[in-house]
């Protein structure tokens, strides 16, 4: 059986360079997830690891399957020297282990609430999980097995967040664009919303 975290590993360091620091989190009943760090110039990236070992399984089939599946882990992108970021670890990590604890399957589209601020001051406590394919490529693996979707996370205000639930994800991110939101600046307010 082919190591997926290690395929996994290797493709964000060829994408995103050596990372700057690594931490790992484990949850009761699940494989430790860890989340790296990246920086570059003024953005720092943090990029979960563990997510992808097993695939997501629809929370209405009866039984898991061990191979087949969407895979993928999660990608956050932030400002540095803004705010205390590397404090969102343990939330990232959080939202990585959700597949396995509360049985999602996390899509483009989709929202993530950790319930709490994601850092120190974060005027967000949940994101807008993005389409894959833009800064990191996805990781075909050997058939039968899903490719391995790098996921960017947006974070999103509460007024954000209950805006997306009633309109959807596409007006959210035309809302963003309209407004030149900054989605990487971690201190940022919640565009306007009318």
């Amino acid at each position: 059986m082919v190591d997926v975290l290690a395929l996994v590993e290797a493709r964000l360091r060829t994408a995103l360079g050596e990372p700057d620091a690594r931490a790992a989190v484990t949850f009761l009943g699940t494989d430790r997830i860890e989340v790296l760090r990246f920086t570059d110039g003024d953005i720092v990236r943090y990029a979960t690891l563990g997510m992808s070992a097993q695939p997501m399984a629809d929370p209405t089939s009866a039984l898991a399957d061990p191979v087949k599946g969407p895979r993928a882990e999660l990608v956050l992108s932030v400002r540095a020297g803004l705010a205390d970021t590397d404090k969102v670890l343990r939330p990232l990590a959080v939202l990585a282990a959700s597949p396995r604890v509360e049985g999602l399957v996390v899509a483009p589209g989709a929202s993530l609430d950790v319930g709490e601020p994601l850092w120190p001051g974060a005027p967000f406590s949940s994101v807008l999980v993005a389409e894959a394919g833009g800064l990191i490529e996805d990781l075909e693996l050997d058939a039968p097995m899903d490719p391995v979707r790098f996921l960017p996370l947006l974070p999103m205000t509460t007024n954000e967040a209950a805006w997306k639930r009633v309109r959807g994800a596409k007006e959210l991110e035309e809302r963003w664009l309209a407004g030149g939101t900054d989605l990487r600046d971690p201190l940022r307010r919640s565009v306007g919303l009318d």
